[in-house]
């Protein structure tokens, strides 16, 4: 028994062997002409195994790309497209540095760096004590999200002038609480009125609202007499 381990490499699997035995033998044919018509023959059916490519822009392009890519750049034939460079396709692309810095309070996150330095960068005095509550506000907020806990105002005002270099300096009478109560109000934290009913909130008078299957409003009508069925 012949198994796939022991069969040649399959340059892309998504063709299939088949596909990939076909395209062998382009290779094998010595005429031109009757080479270029297998090959569009071959095309064809590689565009009808895999549609999803037809919703690709230019996907007749990625197409011929692919059987020269089969054929290990060996297949000669008259392409309407450029044909594909080896180097090029399969090159490594450069490697991206990874920001490395040294940042203590990373619970805060890398942003908060950029706020404080530009408050530093502030000539009036009044905005970049302004801009320094926000920056409080915010630092809290996130505090409080990471922990998960409540966190001590003392705390936020001392994390802000350490990182600041003592230039951000906030009193005693600084509400730090104003972005973590408004994502309160919006429902952040807290469940809206009526999820828990099942979106109503209110249930109607007469409408399912009693016990008794729609009853609600004739139960306390005085002039409801209950009806009695008589036996014949």
């Amino acid at each position: 028994m012949n198994y796939n381990t022991e069969r040649g490499r399959l340059e892309m699997t998504e063709y299939g062997r088949n596909v990939q035995r076909m395209v062998e033998y382009l290779l094998s044919i010595e005429d031109d002409k009757k080479r270029n018509e297998q090959a569009k023959i071959v095309i064809e059916l590689m565009g009808q195994l895999n549609p999803h490519l037809k919703n690709v822009e230019d996907f007749r392009h990625k197409l011929w790309d692919h059987i020269i890519i089969m054929s290990d750049f060996k297949l000669v034939v008259d392409s309407p497209y450029p044909v594909p460079d080896k180097e090029t396709i399969f090159a490594k692309p450069e490697r991206i540095p990874y920001p490395q810095s040294e940042f203590k309070h990373r619970h805060y996150g890398k942003n908060i760096e950029t706020l404080i330095k530009k408050a530093n960068e502030m000539e009036d005095a009044q905005k970049r004590q302004e801009f320094a509550e926000v920056i409080g506000n915010y630092m809290k907020l996130v505090h409080t999200n990471w922990n998960n806990e409540t966190v001590n105002n003392q705390v936020i005002m001392d994390d802000l002038e350490r990182m600041s270099g003592g230039k951000l300096k906030l009193g005693d009478e600084t509400n730090l609480d104003l972005l973590a109560r408004e994502k309160r109000h919006t429902g952040g934290f807290q469940q809206r009125d009526g999820e828990r009913s099942g979106g109503g909130g209110k249930r109607r008078p007469g409408k399912g609202g009693d016990r008794s299957g729609g009853g609600g409003q004739q139960r306390h009508n005085k002039n409801f007499k209950p009806r009695h069925n008589k036996k014949p």
